[in-house]
């Protein structure tokens, strides 16, 4: 297995606390990941959340998975 690759998550120390972030927006991994199992489909995240790609949901949830 490769290792992952995250060049969509972004952490800047004055930026949200210095939180895990979506290509440095102010929507944190933790959001995502929580909107993710709020919505019932993808169509429903992506039209509160349309700035979001596929992705960029993709790398937060396999970002989460491998900080445990």
């Amino acid at each position: 297995m490769e290792p992952q690759v995250f060049d969509r998550i972004t952490i800047e120390p004055g930026k949200m606390s210095g939180q895990p972030c979506i290509r440095g927006l102010r929507l944190t991994v933790r959001r995502v990941l929580e909107a993710v199992g709020h919505y019932e489909s993808r169509d429903e995240l992506r039209a509160d959340y349309p700035e979001l790609e596929d992705e960029d949901i993709r790398q937060a949830i396999a970002y989460a998975a491998a900080m445990q």
